[in-house]
């Protein structure tokens, strides 16, 4: 018997105004997680590490998301799903609230300087970004109906990417500059205000959406969720492990991004340079993930689509420019990257599951080419890869837990689950990199966006059936 999702507490179709609070949100998170970025060359150097030691930073982070999202489907296994039973908005809250008190604990930890008090915060802050990710991802894909699920959650993921731009910049001009000592010299009291002025801005949105009515969202009580229900679904567990190679993926090239350009063979750029261009990566990221809102959306026509994705393509571009701290020659190149995106969008016809394929495709070329050549060709390369990387988390997470009617608050703590990948990957390209240099460590991610690939012919195909069967139960 199929458990219908029913709104509560609300009569109103109109989403608008949660949507704009959620993406609010988004925002937030995506700036403070991009921090690490600036943090593992700052903790690097303050600290003497070796790559495979800096990388605990993300390590720890992205561990939490496996933990927390662990304990989570423990508990809906044996009992009542948490969030069926406190509802999203609570959800949210407490994970706000979670995350605030990890930015806080960055105080203690560089005012004793300790290496392990930085993971400590970090994995505490990763933790009550793990509940974010159970909940606000899940219900954007809720406000609205099923089949523009993955075009919400492009949108705000494209916020959230916003955010990420942003950070290197400024998050990175805080602590290498306005910040840091006045000798130059690193220091880890440079991190204590800017992470004190993150948690407060983390609980002025908590105190936002605690102000504005969200729809609520539930399962009729009879048919409460417990067991390993999820797990019968081969599309899920499969789209679990796509979910792995792609955070782990993205999250390791973006981690060796200041480090890649600061090797002699491709640009020698010192860490105050390459921030501006590890912006470029999470601008290509936004740009991706706003053109992927609208062409995933099937309600405009083909032609309104090129319209509205040329406007949005340019707009972003004109943003990311006046953002970064460099002259338009330096990334003029990235409008080559802009065209493609555009055409690969048009090339995957609106499908999810094949726009991913192509994706992936194209980011395995980028990444061979990022190891073999030198020089801004092989800088080129490994900044393009985050305009593709815009719609995979958002295409592979939809199409995860797509058809699991009651189980989908499960499944989509097994796909968070999967951000463990973010954890694992850089540890492992950090081990290659200590062995035989930076470049030749993304091999790494070459796997990993192969498996994305062969995910998306996979759901292509799975997902295609599925419908086939369920259309023809129905009778249409």
């Amino acid at each position: 018997m199929n458990v219908m999702i029913n709104e509560v507490k609300t009569k109103s179709r109109n989403y608008t105004v949660p949507l704009i609070t959620i993406t609010l949100l988004f925002f937030m998170w995506g700036f403070i997680t991009c921090m690490n970025d600036i943090l593992i060359p700052y903790l690097k150097q303050l600290f003497n590490l070796t790559f495979f030691e800096s990388m605990l930073v993300q390590f720890c982070f992205f561990g939490a998301y496996f933990i927390g999202s662990l304990i989570y489907f423990l508990i809906s296994m044996i009992g009542e799903d948490p969030i069926n039973k406190v509802g999203y908005k609570k959800g949210i809250l407490f994970g706000i609230f979670l995350a605030a008190f990890g930015c806080i604990l960055f105080y203690p930890a560089a005012t004793s300087s300790s290496y392990g008090l930085f993971l400590g915060a970090l994995f505490v802050l990763g933790l009550g970004f793990t509940v974010l990710q159970i909940t606000a991802n899940a219900y954007v894909s809720l406000l609205g109906s099923p089949e523009s699920a993955s075009s919400r959650l492009n949108m705000t993921q494209a916020f959230n990417a916003f955010g990420t731009t942003i950070a290197p910049v400024l998050g990175g001009h805080l602590i290498f500059e306005f910040f840091s000592a006045d000798d130059g010299s690193f220091s880890a009291v440079a991190t204590r205000i800017p992470y004190l002025i993150f948690a407060a801005i983390l609980l002025l949105v908590a105190l936002l959406i605690s102000q504005v009515k969200l729809p609520s969202f539930q399962s009729e009580e009879e048919e409460a969720v417990k067991g390993l229900g999820a797990l019968q679904y081969p599309h899920l567990l499969f789209g679990v492990f796509a979910m792995f190679c792609y955070v782990g993926g993205e999250v390791a090239v973006g981690s060796f991004i200041i480090s890649f350009l600061e090797q002699p063979q491709i640009m020698n750029l010192n860490e105050t340079v390459s921030k501006n261009y590890l912006s470029l990566y999470w601008g290509g990221a936004m740009i991706g993930r706003f053109l992927g809102a609208i062409s995933l959306n099937q309600s405009i026509s083909q032609t309104k689509k090129a319209i509205y994705m040329l406007g949005a393509a340019a707009a972003v571009f004109l943003v990311i420019f006046s953002i970064v701290d460099l002259t338009f020659s330096q990334i003029s190149f990235f409008l080559v990257f802009i065209v493609l995106n555009f055409v690969a969008f048009f090339v995957g016809k609106s499908a999810p599951a094949r726009t991913l394929s192509i994706f992936a495709f194209i980011n395995v070329l980028l990444l061979i080419s990022a190891m073999m050549n030198q020089g801004e060709l092989a800088m080129y390369s490994i900044l393009g890869i985050g305009i593709f990387n815009s719609i995979m988390f958002s295409n592979i997470y939809t199409l995860a837990i797509s058809g699991l009617g009651k189980y989908t608050s499960q499944g989509s703590s097994l796909v968070v689950m999967a951000i463990l990948g973010g954890a694992i990957v850089p540890i492992f390209q950090g081990y290659l990199a200590d062995i035989f240099g930076v470049q030749k460590s993304f091999i790494i991610p070459v796997f990993c966006y192969a498996a994305i690939l062969i995910f998306g012919a996979y759901c292509t195909k799975y997902l295609g059936h599925v419908k086939q069967d369920a259309d023809a139960k129905s009778g249409h």
